[in-house]
Protein backbone atom coordinates (compact mmCIF):
# COMPACT_ATOMS: atom_id res chain seq x y z
CA UNK A 1 0.00 0.00 0.00
CA UNK A 2 1.48 3.73 -0.76
CA UNK A 3 0.62 6.07 2.05
CA UNK A 4 1.29 9.93 1.67
CA UNK A 5 1.33 11.46 5.19
CA UNK A 6 0.56 14.62 5.73
CA UNK A 7 1.40 17.41 8.51
CA UNK A 8 2.61 20.56 8.97
CA UNK A 9 5.16 19.06 10.96
CA UNK A 10 7.65 16.43 11.01
CA UNK A 11 11.05 15.21 12.54
CA UNK A 12 13.48 16.84 13.70
CA UNK A 13 10.66 18.92 15.22
CA UNK A 14 8.61 17.12 18.38
CA UNK A 15 5.17 15.32 16.83
CA UNK A 16 3.41 13.40 18.10
CA UNK A 17 3.10 11.10 14.52
CA UNK A 18 6.49 11.68 13.13
CA UNK A 19 9.42 9.41 11.96
CA UNK A 20 8.59 6.24 14.16
CA UNK A 21 4.72 5.83 12.72
CA UNK A 22 6.22 6.31 9.15
CA UNK A 23 9.01 3.35 9.84
CA UNK A 24 6.46 1.25 11.88
CA UNK A 25 4.43 1.58 8.63
CA UNK A 26 7.41 0.90 6.31
CA UNK A 27 8.72 -1.84 8.64
CA UNK A 28 4.95 -3.17 8.09
CA UNK A 29 5.95 -3.16 4.04
CA UNK A 30 3.71 -0.34 2.92
CA UNK A 31 5.72 2.71 0.90
CA UNK A 32 5.60 5.85 3.07
CA UNK A 33 5.94 9.91 1.57
CA UNK A 34 5.73 12.70 3.47
CA UNK A 35 4.55 15.76 2.71
CA UNK A 36 5.38 18.51 5.56
CA UNK A 37 7.25 22.50 5.96
CA UNK A 38 10.56 23.42 7.27
CA UNK A 39 11.09 22.36 10.84
CA UNK A 40 10.60 25.30 13.09
CA UNK A 41 8.80 24.32 15.65
CA UNK A 42 7.71 25.24 18.42
CA UNK A 43 11.03 27.62 18.62
CA UNK A 44 9.32 29.47 15.67
CA UNK A 45 12.72 29.24 14.41
CA UNK A 46 14.07 27.43 11.53
CA UNK A 47 16.57 24.49 12.91
CA UNK A 48 19.99 24.43 12.33
CA UNK A 49 21.19 23.19 8.39
CA UNK A 50 17.58 24.17 6.97
CA UNK A 51 16.81 26.48 5.30
CA UNK A 52 13.21 27.43 3.05
CA UNK A 53 13.43 26.26 -0.18
CA UNK A 54 10.88 26.12 -2.69
CA UNK A 55 10.85 22.26 -2.96
CA UNK A 56 13.14 19.83 -1.24
CA UNK A 57 13.22 16.12 -1.33
CA UNK A 58 15.35 14.14 1.48
CA UNK A 59 15.28 10.89 3.06
CA UNK A 60 15.15 10.31 6.63
CA UNK A 61 16.03 6.45 7.95
CA UNK A 62 14.56 5.56 4.61
CA UNK A 63 11.40 7.49 4.79
CA UNK A 64 11.10 9.63 1.61
CA UNK A 65 10.02 12.74 2.81
CA UNK A 66 8.78 16.18 0.78
CA UNK A 67 9.12 19.68 2.42
CA UNK A 68 7.45 22.81 0.82
CA UNK A 69 8.46 26.26 1.96
CA UNK A 70 6.01 28.05 4.89
CA UNK A 71 6.66 31.18 6.58
CA UNK A 72 7.83 30.32 10.44
CA UNK A 73 6.56 31.60 13.11
CA UNK A 74 5.03 30.36 16.78
CA UNK A 75 4.86 33.37 18.51
CA UNK A 76 1.64 35.00 20.36
CA UNK A 77 1.10 37.52 17.31
CA UNK A 78 -2.34 36.03 15.30
CA UNK A 79 -1.37 37.57 12.22
CA UNK A 80 2.03 35.61 12.27
CA UNK A 81 0.33 32.11 13.41
CA UNK A 82 -1.95 32.66 10.76
CA UNK A 83 0.72 33.04 8.23
CA UNK A 84 2.85 30.07 9.20
CA UNK A 85 -0.16 27.59 9.11
CA UNK A 86 -1.63 29.31 5.78
CA UNK A 87 2.03 29.51 4.14
CA UNK A 88 2.28 25.86 4.66
CA UNK A 89 -1.31 25.02 3.75
CA UNK A 90 -1.26 26.78 0.41
CA UNK A 91 2.79 25.08 -0.37
CA UNK A 92 1.28 22.12 -0.01
CA UNK A 93 -2.01 22.25 -2.14
CA UNK A 94 0.02 23.75 -4.97
CA UNK A 95 3.43 22.80 -4.81
CA UNK A 96 3.29 19.52 -2.93
CA UNK A 97 -0.08 18.42 -4.38
CA UNK A 98 2.31 18.51 -8.12
CA UNK A 99 5.36 16.74 -6.40
CA UNK A 100 3.94 14.22 -4.18
CA UNK A 101 3.87 10.51 -5.72
CA UNK A 102 0.47 8.40 -6.45
CA UNK A 103 -0.98 7.16 -3.48
CA UNK A 104 -3.54 4.82 -2.14
CA UNK A 105 -4.22 6.90 0.82
CA UNK A 106 -3.67 9.27 2.92
CA UNK A 107 -2.85 9.96 6.41
CA UNK A 108 -3.40 13.49 7.44
CA UNK A 109 -2.17 15.22 10.86
CA UNK A 110 -4.59 17.89 12.51
CA UNK A 111 -3.82 21.08 14.07
CA UNK A 112 -3.50 23.42 12.13
CA UNK A 113 -6.96 22.87 10.96
CA UNK A 114 -5.60 24.38 7.44
CA UNK A 115 -4.01 21.19 6.56
CA UNK A 116 -7.45 20.22 5.50
CA UNK A 117 -7.34 22.01 2.52
CA UNK A 118 -4.03 20.30 1.17
CA UNK A 119 -6.05 17.21 1.90
CA UNK A 120 -8.95 18.20 0.68
CA UNK A 121 -7.48 19.20 -2.88
CA UNK A 122 -5.10 15.86 -2.93
CA UNK A 123 -8.17 13.93 -2.71
CA UNK A 124 -9.41 15.83 -5.29
CA UNK A 125 -7.49 16.31 -7.93
CA UNK A 126 -4.63 13.33 -6.90
CA UNK A 127 -7.94 10.94 -5.46
CA UNK A 128 -6.54 9.80 -2.66
CA UNK A 129 -8.85 9.16 -0.04
CA UNK A 130 -7.54 11.10 3.40
CA UNK A 131 -7.88 9.76 7.24
CA UNK A 132 -8.06 12.71 9.23
CA UNK A 133 -6.88 12.59 12.70
CA UNK A 134 -7.47 14.97 15.43
CA UNK A 135 -6.05 16.19 18.25
CA UNK A 136 -7.00 19.61 18.78
CA UNK A 137 -10.33 20.24 18.96
CA UNK A 138 -10.80 23.58 16.75
CA UNK A 139 -12.09 26.82 16.76
CA UNK A 140 -12.33 25.69 20.88
CA UNK A 141 -8.54 25.34 21.18
CA UNK A 142 -8.11 29.08 19.64
CA UNK A 143 -10.72 29.86 22.39
CA UNK A 144 -9.47 28.45 25.48
CA UNK A 145 -5.82 29.57 24.62
CA UNK A 146 -6.65 32.88 23.86
CA UNK A 147 -4.85 32.98 20.29
CA UNK A 148 -8.36 34.11 18.73
CA UNK A 149 -11.38 35.74 20.37
CA UNK A 150 -13.43 37.10 17.48
CA UNK A 151 -16.76 35.52 17.82
CA UNK A 152 -16.72 35.43 13.53
CA UNK A 153 -13.42 34.19 13.45
CA UNK A 154 -14.10 31.32 15.01
CA UNK A 155 -17.52 30.73 13.55
CA UNK A 156 -15.72 30.55 10.30
CA UNK A 157 -13.06 28.26 11.39
CA UNK A 158 -15.66 25.95 12.85
CA UNK A 159 -17.66 25.84 9.55
CA UNK A 160 -14.44 24.95 7.83
CA UNK A 161 -13.44 22.31 10.38
CA UNK A 162 -17.30 20.44 10.01
CA UNK A 163 -16.33 20.42 6.08
CA UNK A 164 -13.19 19.40 6.35
CA UNK A 165 -14.56 16.42 8.31
CA UNK A 166 -17.19 15.71 5.89
CA UNK A 167 -14.40 15.20 3.26
CA UNK A 168 -12.87 12.98 5.34
CA UNK A 169 -13.09 9.02 4.79
CA UNK A 170 -12.20 8.49 8.31
CA UNK A 171 -11.80 10.72 11.39
CA UNK A 172 -9.34 9.53 13.97
CA UNK A 173 -9.94 11.32 18.02
CA UNK A 174 -7.55 11.18 20.67
CA UNK A 175 -10.05 10.36 23.50
CA UNK A 176 -13.54 9.49 24.34
CA UNK A 177 -14.19 13.29 25.45
CA UNK A 178 -13.00 13.98 21.89
CA UNK A 179 -15.72 11.95 20.38
CA UNK A 180 -18.98 12.70 22.87
CA UNK A 181 -17.93 16.87 22.16
CA UNK A 182 -18.02 16.10 18.20
CA UNK A 183 -21.32 14.33 16.89
CA UNK A 184 -19.63 13.07 13.59
CA UNK A 185 -16.07 12.36 15.46
CA UNK A 186 -15.57 9.22 17.06
CA UNK A 187 -12.54 7.02 18.24
CA UNK A 188 -11.12 6.82 21.66
CA UNK A 189 -8.28 4.60 20.50
CA UNK A 190 -4.95 5.45 21.97
CA UNK A 191 -2.16 5.30 19.07
CA UNK A 192 1.62 5.78 19.16
CA UNK A 193 4.12 7.96 19.51
CA UNK A 194 7.54 8.67 18.76
CA UNK A 195 8.77 7.16 21.85
CA UNK A 196 11.58 4.46 20.09
CA UNK A 197 14.19 6.86 21.03
CA UNK A 198 12.79 7.90 24.01
CA UNK A 199 12.50 4.46 25.62
CA UNK A 200 15.83 3.22 24.09
CA UNK A 201 17.47 5.99 26.99
CA UNK A 202 15.46 3.63 29.44
CA UNK A 203 18.45 1.67 29.71
CA UNK A 204 21.06 4.14 30.60
CA UNK A 205 23.37 3.07 33.29
CA UNK A 206 23.24 4.36 36.94
CA UNK A 207 26.71 5.97 36.20
CA UNK A 208 24.94 7.24 33.08
CA UNK A 209 22.43 9.01 34.91
CA UNK A 210 24.46 10.17 37.81
CA UNK A 211 26.57 11.90 34.86
CA UNK A 212 23.94 13.73 33.20
CA UNK A 213 22.06 14.59 36.10
CA UNK A 214 25.21 15.80 37.41
CA UNK A 215 25.88 18.00 34.41
CA UNK A 216 22.19 19.47 34.01
CA UNK A 217 21.89 20.47 37.95
CA UNK A 218 19.92 17.68 38.69
CA UNK A 219 21.65 15.38 41.15
CA UNK A 220 20.70 15.15 44.44
CA UNK A 221 17.16 16.48 44.07
CA UNK A 222 13.58 15.40 44.06
CA UNK A 223 13.70 16.73 40.41
CA UNK A 224 9.46 17.73 39.17
CA UNK A 225 9.64 17.85 35.31
CA UNK A 226 7.89 19.59 33.19
CA UNK A 227 8.90 18.89 29.39
CA UNK A 228 7.53 20.35 26.35
CA UNK A 229 5.97 23.26 24.74
CA UNK A 230 5.58 26.24 26.88
CA UNK A 231 2.45 28.44 25.85
CA UNK A 232 -0.55 29.66 26.95
CA UNK A 233 -2.18 26.48 27.16
CA UNK A 234 -0.10 24.92 29.90
CA UNK A 235 -0.94 27.46 32.52
CA UNK A 236 2.86 27.31 34.04
CA UNK A 237 2.33 30.12 36.08
CA UNK A 238 0.39 28.27 39.12
CA UNK A 239 3.60 25.95 38.58
CA UNK A 240 5.85 28.40 39.70
CA UNK A 241 3.53 29.88 42.54
CA UNK A 242 3.52 25.86 43.79
CA UNK A 243 7.85 26.13 43.42
CA UNK A 244 7.55 29.42 45.55
CA UNK A 245 5.22 27.94 48.11
CA UNK A 246 7.68 24.91 48.57
CA UNK A 247 11.43 26.30 47.99
CA UNK A 248 11.68 27.48 52.00
CA UNK A 249 10.44 24.11 53.98
CA UNK A 250 11.72 21.79 51.12
CA UNK A 251 15.24 22.75 49.66
CA UNK A 252 15.92 19.51 47.49
CA UNK A 253 12.41 19.51 45.26
CA UNK A 254 13.37 21.14 42.21
CA UNK A 255 11.16 21.97 39.41
CA UNK A 256 12.79 21.45 36.27
CA UNK A 257 11.22 22.66 32.64
CA UNK A 258 12.57 21.42 29.31
CA UNK A 259 11.50 22.47 25.65
CA UNK A 260 10.47 26.19 24.50
CA UNK A 261 7.13 27.95 23.63
CA UNK A 262 5.84 31.49 23.76
CA UNK A 263 5.61 31.67 27.50
CA UNK A 264 9.26 29.67 28.03
CA UNK A 265 11.13 33.44 28.01
CA UNK A 266 8.50 35.42 30.59
CA UNK A 267 8.56 32.27 33.01
CA UNK A 268 12.25 31.72 32.99
CA UNK A 269 12.56 35.48 33.67
CA UNK A 270 9.43 35.47 36.47
CA UNK A 271 11.73 32.42 38.44
CA UNK A 272 14.68 34.98 38.09
CA UNK A 273 12.49 38.31 39.30
CA UNK A 274 10.81 35.85 42.34
CA UNK A 275 14.41 34.36 43.70
CA UNK A 276 12.98 30.21 42.51
CA UNK A 277 16.42 29.31 42.95
CA UNK A 278 14.30 25.60 43.13
CA UNK A 279 13.58 26.02 39.49
CA UNK A 280 15.58 25.65 36.15
CA UNK A 281 15.01 26.12 32.45
CA UNK A 282 16.62 23.47 30.23
CA UNK A 283 16.35 24.33 26.35
CA UNK A 284 14.60 22.08 24.12
CA UNK A 285 16.32 18.48 23.37
CA UNK A 286 15.76 16.13 20.47
CA UNK A 287 14.42 12.80 21.04
CA UNK A 288 17.36 11.24 20.75
CA UNK A 289 18.42 13.40 24.18
CA UNK A 290 14.96 13.87 25.81
CA UNK A 291 14.29 9.96 27.50
CA UNK A 292 17.59 11.00 29.56
CA UNK A 293 16.40 13.80 30.79
CA UNK A 294 12.63 12.07 31.84
CA UNK A 295 14.41 9.17 33.25
CA UNK A 296 15.72 11.58 35.70
CA UNK A 297 12.84 12.46 37.41
CA UNK A 298 11.12 12.23 40.35
CA UNK A 299 7.92 12.97 39.18
CA UNK A 300 6.72 13.88 35.51
CA UNK A 301 4.46 16.85 35.54
CA UNK A 302 1.61 16.96 33.17
CA UNK A 303 -0.56 20.50 33.12
CA UNK A 304 -3.28 22.44 31.35
CA UNK A 305 -5.19 25.44 31.72
CA UNK A 306 -8.46 24.92 33.65
CA UNK A 307 -11.00 25.03 30.67
CA UNK A 308 -13.61 22.72 30.36
CA UNK A 309 -11.59 21.57 26.56
CA UNK A 310 -8.98 20.10 28.44
CA UNK A 311 -10.95 17.98 30.22
CA UNK A 312 -11.75 16.16 26.84
CA UNK A 313 -7.90 16.43 25.89
CA UNK A 314 -4.88 13.81 26.10
CA UNK A 315 -1.93 15.61 26.39
CA UNK A 316 0.37 14.35 23.83
CA UNK A 317 3.11 13.88 26.18
CA UNK A 318 0.99 11.48 28.68
CA UNK A 319 2.53 8.23 26.51
CA UNK A 320 5.47 9.60 26.71
CA UNK A 321 5.53 9.96 30.31
CA UNK A 322 3.86 6.39 30.49
CA UNK A 323 6.83 5.17 28.36
CA UNK A 324 9.48 6.38 30.29
CA UNK A 325 8.40 4.58 33.41
CA UNK A 326 8.32 7.46 35.93
CA UNK A 327 5.32 8.78 38.45
CA UNK A 328 3.09 11.27 36.78
CA UNK A 329 1.31 14.24 37.96
CA UNK A 330 -1.44 15.31 36.04
CA UNK A 331 -2.43 18.69 35.83
CA UNK A 332 -5.35 18.41 33.94
CA UNK A 333 -9.23 17.34 34.92
CA UNK A 334 -11.10 14.70 33.21
CA UNK A 335 -9.47 12.20 30.21
CA UNK A 336 -6.22 12.48 31.15
CA UNK A 337 -6.28 12.07 35.09
CA UNK A 338 -8.45 9.11 34.44
CA UNK A 339 -5.86 7.44 31.81
CA UNK A 340 -3.29 8.18 34.30
CA UNK A 341 -5.00 6.70 37.25
CA UNK A 342 -5.72 3.66 35.06
CA UNK A 343 -2.70 3.02 34.56
CA UNK A 344 -1.81 3.32 38.34
CA UNK A 345 0.97 5.50 37.35
CA UNK A 346 0.40 8.73 39.41
CA UNK A 347 -2.27 10.82 40.55
CA UNK A 348 -4.11 14.21 40.00
CA UNK A 349 -3.94 17.56 40.93
CA UNK A 350 -6.06 20.58 40.06
CA UNK A 351 -5.01 22.78 37.24
CA UNK A 352 -4.29 26.35 38.05
CA UNK A 353 -4.38 25.55 41.75
CA UNK A 354 -1.14 25.88 43.13
CA UNK A 355 -2.11 24.78 46.66
CA UNK A 356 -3.01 21.25 45.01
CA UNK A 357 0.09 20.91 42.75
CA UNK A 358 1.78 21.41 46.05
CA UNK A 359 0.25 19.37 48.13
CA UNK A 360 0.18 16.57 45.77
CA UNK A 361 3.88 16.80 45.06
CA UNK A 362 4.35 16.54 49.03
CA UNK A 363 2.37 13.21 48.67
CA UNK A 364 4.77 11.95 46.24
CA UNK A 365 7.90 13.69 47.92
CA UNK A 366 7.13 11.59 51.13
CA UNK A 367 6.19 8.02 49.42
CA UNK A 368 8.71 5.28 49.95
CA UNK A 369 11.17 5.03 46.69
CA UNK A 370 9.29 1.19 46.31
CA UNK A 371 6.23 2.98 45.62
CA UNK A 372 6.93 5.17 43.64
CA UNK A 373 8.99 2.90 41.17
CA UNK A 374 5.63 0.77 41.30
CA UNK A 375 4.02 3.48 39.80
CA UNK A 376 6.50 4.10 36.78
CA UNK A 377 6.62 0.20 36.32
CA UNK A 378 2.70 0.60 35.95
CA UNK A 379 2.97 3.21 33.82
CA UNK A 380 5.57 1.65 31.69
CA UNK A 381 3.35 -1.57 31.23
CA UNK A 382 0.34 0.22 30.63
CA UNK A 383 1.94 1.77 27.68
CA UNK A 384 3.86 -1.27 26.68
CA UNK A 385 0.58 -3.44 26.40
CA UNK A 386 -2.02 -0.53 25.19
CA UNK A 387 -0.22 2.20 23.81
CA UNK A 388 3.16 1.71 22.05
CA UNK A 389 3.94 2.79 18.57
CA UNK A 390 3.54 -1.15 17.27
CA UNK A 391 -0.03 -1.28 18.76
CA UNK A 392 -0.91 2.10 17.34
CA UNK A 393 0.48 1.52 13.81
CA UNK A 394 -1.14 -2.17 13.99
CA UNK A 395 -4.90 -0.19 14.53
CA UNK A 396 -4.40 2.62 11.63
CA UNK A 397 -2.58 0.10 9.34
CA UNK A 398 -6.24 -1.46 9.79
CA UNK A 399 -8.08 2.35 9.19
CA UNK A 400 -5.97 3.04 6.45
CA UNK A 401 -6.12 -0.14 4.29
CA UNK A 402 -9.99 0.18 4.56
CA UNK A 403 -9.88 3.49 3.33
CA UNK A 404 -7.56 2.60 0.77
CA UNK A 405 -9.57 -0.40 -0.51
CA UNK A 406 -13.06 0.92 0.06
CA UNK A 407 -13.08 4.53 -0.13
CA UNK A 408 -15.69 5.36 2.36
CA UNK A 409 -17.11 8.27 3.11
CA UNK A 410 -17.07 10.51 6.65
CA UNK A 411 -17.14 7.39 8.76
CA UNK A 412 -15.52 7.57 12.10
CA UNK A 413 -13.59 5.06 14.03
Amino acid sequence: MRILMLSQWFDPEPTFKGLTFARELSRLGHEVEVLTGFPNYPGGKLYDSHRVEFLKRESLNGISVLRVPLYPSHNSSALERTANYGSFALSASIIGALAVKAADVMYVYHPPATVGLPAMLLNLFRRIPFVYDIHDLWPDTLAATGMFNSKIGLGIVEKWCSLVYRQASKIVVQSQGFKRFCANVASGKQTGSDLQLVRRRLHSTNGEKRETGRAIGMKDRFNVIFAGTMGKAQALDAVLDAAQSLKDSYKDIQFVFVGGGIEQGRLRQQAVDRRLHNVIFLSRRPVSQIGGILNLADVLLIHLKDDPLFSITIPGKTQAYLAVGRPILVGVRGDAADLVTKAGAGMACTPEDSDSISKSILTLYNLPRAKLEAMGQNGSRFYSEQLSARIGTLRFERILKQVAGAGCSNEAV
